[in-house]
């Protein structure tokens, strides 16, 4: 199974734009932060502009929050940037002459449907600014 990485790589930007405001706010500089590469921050920082949550211009590095982090939830992430807006995913190959493999997509399927109205009611609860403000409190407990 192939997890993706794109929900947390997103906070993680939207994160250190506003934590980072007067640091390396480069699509280089986020990158060393995540410890991946440019471009992918660079296809992170667009859709997340795409969706309204950050500002940028062509020709500065001055990304910012085009809202209050307050205002920004883990579901304004997480539909910002993932195509697929379902979390879990049923197999559609199953063998059609076995009675479990003839009924277990529509068997998940509602179970599933449940599973995610929870957890997007989950995730529209946190917000970004509690997500940096927890950052900031275990930045600040290593340091003591």
């Amino acid at each position: 199974m192939k997890y993706s990485h794109k929900l947390s790589d997103a906070v993680h930007v939207l994160s250190y734009i506003e934590i980072e405001k007067d640091g390396d706010l480069s699509s280089k500089g986020i990158a060393g932060s995540i410890e991946s590469n440019p471009s992918l921050i660079r296809r992170l920082m667009s859709a997340l502009s795409k969706a309204g949550l950050i500002i940028t211009q062509s020709g500065t590095v001055a990304p910012e929050l085009a809202r209050p982090a307050e205002d920004i939830s883990l579901l304004d992430i997480y539909n910002a940037i993932d195509d697929d807006h379902n979390l879990l995913h049923i197999d559609e190959k199953t063998n059609i002459n076995c009675p479990v493999g003839r009924n277990i997509q529509q068997t998940l399927d509602g179970a599933y449907e449940k599973v995610q109205t929870a957890a997007e009611h989950s995730m529209q609860e946190i917000s970004l600014q509690s997500l940096i403000d927890d950052i900031l409190v275990r930045e600040a407990d290593r340091s003591r």
